[in-house]
């Protein structure tokens, strides 16, 4: 059975759903932790401990985990539309990978601290991001054709490469800067302040709107190039819109919470699922999912063992390893090409 046509009506319901379960989820993330905090008391009194907790740091990692989880997997979704590829996703495709090197490159070499050291940190890992993302494109690449495959084994070749490279800088950095790079390897939400969360917000949202503007190119691209190609679509265009788009959201994620991946690979599955293939619903629907997504994986990370923390990248590692496999069995034995 095909998915339901969609309608004005339809459109709002399901991103209305959504967003409820978004908001329980940002209260429920901002409950949890080893420290019990009582939700009335930190309305009630803005000069005690369960306030401070509530407002100061938790709130806001729960802000950004929302943040960080709507870029990834709005950027995985447009990238599996473009590439006609299941298996896309930013962290196997290197990007996070790139954005991550980028990032590590600007803390070892650029400015120390400062205004001037936090505002290169993001165009960094932006940089890394697009060259990767460039540099698997054209590896992937045969007669100007994208190979899907192709495409894919070029992405593991360069996240293996920009790890060997931020192993090669974490060998020559001081100790906080070894510190500030194996933030980027496992991925962490902590200690980020409420300008932090609006920066971000607005970098993304920037990111997000562009491509919300282009989803009815996406769904004519989801046919073919040359369908698309005949359909009026200016495939070259869009191809390298979406290529700087999704790298300006995987660096804006990666600048922030360092690589946390397999965000981009679930997300767009599941709400593929339980909602159909239609890009203008869809990619609106997987950013909110994303940010439930990785809500869910935080949350996890910080209570699973109590007062110690696992890495939110190690969440959703565990999470997308099987994943990944299975897709990858089942779209072998349809024999993609």
């Amino acid at each position: 059975m095909g998915a339901p046509h969609l309608t004005p009506a339809r459109f709002a319901r399901v991103l209305l759903v959504l967003a409820g379960v978004l908001a329980v989820a940002l209260l429920g993330s901002a409950l949890v932790g080893a420290e019990h905090i009582d939700l009335g008391t930190a309305l009630a009194d803005a000069g005690s401990v369960d306030h401070v907790i509530l407002t100061r740091i938790r709130l806001p990692r729960a802000c950004l985990a929302a943040v960080v989880g709507a870029a990834l997997a709005a950027a995985g979704t447009v990238l599996q539309a473009l590439l006609r590829n299941p298996l896309a996703d930013p962290h196997m495709l290197g990007v996070s990978g790139g954005a991550a090197l980028g990032a590590a490159l600007l803390l070892v070499f650029g400015a120390s601290g400062g205004v001037l050291h936090a505002a290169l940190v993001p165009v960094g890992a932006f940089a890394g991001a697009l060259a990767t993302m460039l540099a698997v494109y054209r590896l992937g690449s045969v007669h100007g054709r994208l190979q899907p495959y192709m495409f894919l084994l070029a992405g593991v070749v360069c996240n293996a490469v920009a790890g060997a490279l931020i192993m090669t800088l974490n060998a020559l950095a001081d100790f906080f800067q070894a510190h500030g790079i194996l933030f980027w390897l496992l991925g962490s939400l902590q200690t980020q302040s409420w300008g932090l969360v609006a920066a971000s917000a607005l970098y993304v949202s920037v990111g997000l709107a562009w491509l919300l503007g282009h989803t009815r190119a996406l769904n004519v691209l989801s046919l073919g190039e040359e369908s698309a190609t005949q359909l009026g679509v200016d495939v070259a265009r869009v191809r390298r819109g979406v290529f700087v788009v999704s790298s300006l959201l995987v660096g804006a994620a990666v600048s922030v919470s360092g690589m946390i991946g397999f965000v981009g690979l679930i997300v767009p599955h599941v709400t593929r699922l339980l909602i159909g293939p239609d890009y203008r619903l869809l990619l609106p629907a997987s950013a909110i999912m994303g940010a439930i997504f990785l809500l869910l994986a935080d949350s996890a990370a910080r209570s699973l063992l109590g007062a110690n923390e696992i890495p939110v990248g190690v969440v959703t590692a565990l999470c997308g390893g099987p994943f990944f496999l299975y897709l990858l069995r089942r779209e072998g034995g349809r024999g993609v090409d």
